[in-house]
Protein backbone atom coordinates (compact mmCIF):
# COMPACT_ATOMS: atom_id res chain seq x y z
CA UNK A 1 0.00 0.00 0.00
CA UNK A 2 2.58 2.70 0.79
CA UNK A 3 4.60 1.41 -2.09
CA UNK A 4 1.82 2.59 -4.05
CA UNK A 5 1.15 5.65 -2.58
CA UNK A 6 5.16 6.55 -3.32
CA UNK A 7 4.82 5.20 -6.61
CA UNK A 8 1.91 7.49 -7.27
CA UNK A 9 3.46 10.52 -6.00
CA UNK A 10 6.64 10.41 -7.58
CA UNK A 11 5.18 9.96 -10.49
CA UNK A 12 2.76 13.27 -10.03
CA UNK A 13 6.26 15.50 -9.85
CA UNK A 14 8.22 16.91 -12.61
CA UNK A 15 11.68 14.99 -12.22
CA UNK A 16 14.74 17.49 -11.58
CA UNK A 17 17.11 15.04 -11.11
CA UNK A 18 16.11 11.79 -13.13
CA UNK A 19 19.15 9.42 -11.79
CA UNK A 20 17.68 10.06 -8.29
CA UNK A 21 13.99 9.65 -8.72
CA UNK A 22 14.57 6.75 -11.40
CA UNK A 23 16.24 4.80 -8.25
CA UNK A 24 13.26 5.82 -6.27
CA UNK A 25 10.84 4.76 -8.92
CA UNK A 26 12.28 1.35 -9.57
CA UNK A 27 12.68 0.81 -5.71
CA UNK A 28 8.94 1.49 -5.35
CA UNK A 29 7.62 -0.49 -8.30
CA UNK A 30 9.79 -3.52 -7.80
CA UNK A 31 9.05 -3.64 -3.68
CA UNK A 32 5.03 -3.43 -5.03
CA UNK A 33 5.80 -6.05 -7.49
CA UNK A 34 7.74 -8.77 -5.21
CA UNK A 35 5.16 -7.76 -2.64
CA UNK A 36 2.02 -8.77 -5.00
CA UNK A 37 4.12 -12.11 -5.93
CA UNK A 38 4.80 -12.82 -1.95
CA UNK A 39 1.17 -12.53 -0.92
CA UNK A 40 -0.18 -14.57 -3.86
CA UNK A 41 2.51 -17.68 -3.01
CA UNK A 42 0.50 -17.95 -0.06
CA UNK A 43 -3.01 -17.10 -1.17
CA UNK A 44 -2.93 -19.56 -3.16
CA UNK A 45 -0.99 -22.09 -1.24
CA UNK A 46 2.40 -22.26 -2.98
CA UNK A 47 3.93 -22.14 0.31
CA UNK A 48 2.90 -25.04 1.22
CA UNK A 49 4.32 -27.10 -1.91
CA UNK A 50 8.01 -25.12 -2.19
CA UNK A 51 10.40 -26.37 0.51
CA UNK A 52 11.66 -23.02 1.55
CA UNK A 53 12.35 -21.68 5.56
CA UNK A 54 9.81 -19.22 5.14
CA UNK A 55 10.31 -17.33 8.08
CA UNK A 56 13.73 -16.75 7.16
CA UNK A 57 12.23 -15.65 3.83
CA UNK A 58 10.53 -13.02 4.63
CA UNK A 59 13.30 -12.01 7.37
CA UNK A 60 15.41 -11.38 4.47
CA UNK A 61 12.35 -9.96 2.17
CA UNK A 62 11.91 -7.43 4.34
CA UNK A 63 15.40 -6.49 5.75
CA UNK A 64 16.11 -5.95 1.71
CA UNK A 65 13.47 -3.76 1.39
CA UNK A 66 13.91 -1.32 4.35
CA UNK A 67 17.29 -1.52 3.25
CA UNK A 68 16.34 -0.21 -0.36
CA UNK A 69 13.34 2.21 1.05
CA UNK A 70 15.76 3.42 3.17
CA UNK A 71 18.72 4.43 0.41
CA UNK A 72 15.39 5.47 -1.79
CA UNK A 73 14.01 7.80 0.95
CA UNK A 74 17.83 9.50 0.93
CA UNK A 75 17.49 10.27 -2.68
CA UNK A 76 13.87 11.60 -2.38
CA UNK A 77 14.63 13.64 0.55
CA UNK A 78 17.61 15.13 -1.14
CA UNK A 79 16.27 15.79 -4.56
CA UNK A 80 13.53 17.31 -2.63
CA UNK A 81 16.13 19.54 -0.12
CA UNK A 82 17.08 21.22 -3.62
CA UNK A 83 14.03 23.34 -4.13
CA UNK A 84 15.48 26.51 -3.15
CA UNK A 85 18.08 26.29 -5.69
CA UNK A 86 17.33 28.38 -8.74
CA UNK A 87 17.87 26.59 -12.43
CA UNK A 88 19.53 28.33 -14.67
CA UNK A 89 18.37 28.02 -18.46
CA UNK A 90 19.95 31.43 -19.70
CA UNK A 91 21.53 34.48 -18.27
CA UNK A 92 18.03 36.05 -17.90
CA UNK A 93 15.48 33.30 -16.78
CA UNK A 94 15.56 31.45 -13.30
CA UNK A 95 13.49 28.68 -12.24
CA UNK A 96 12.81 26.92 -9.02
CA UNK A 97 14.21 23.02 -8.90
CA UNK A 98 10.98 22.06 -7.36
CA UNK A 99 7.72 24.40 -8.08
CA UNK A 100 5.76 24.94 -4.31
CA UNK A 101 3.01 22.21 -5.40
CA UNK A 102 5.59 19.53 -6.41
CA UNK A 103 7.86 20.19 -3.46
CA UNK A 104 5.01 19.59 -1.15
CA UNK A 105 4.42 16.19 -2.95
CA UNK A 106 7.98 15.07 -2.86
CA UNK A 107 7.93 16.00 0.92
CA UNK A 108 4.96 13.53 1.22
CA UNK A 109 6.90 10.72 -0.91
CA UNK A 110 9.56 11.31 1.32
CA UNK A 111 7.62 10.33 4.34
Amino acid sequence: LFGTIVWILVAATRVPLPLLQGWVMFVAVTAWFLSIVFLCVFLFGYANRIAVNWNQTDFLFHGATFVFYFGAFLLQAATTSLHHFPRKFNSTTHEKILADHEYNISIAASV
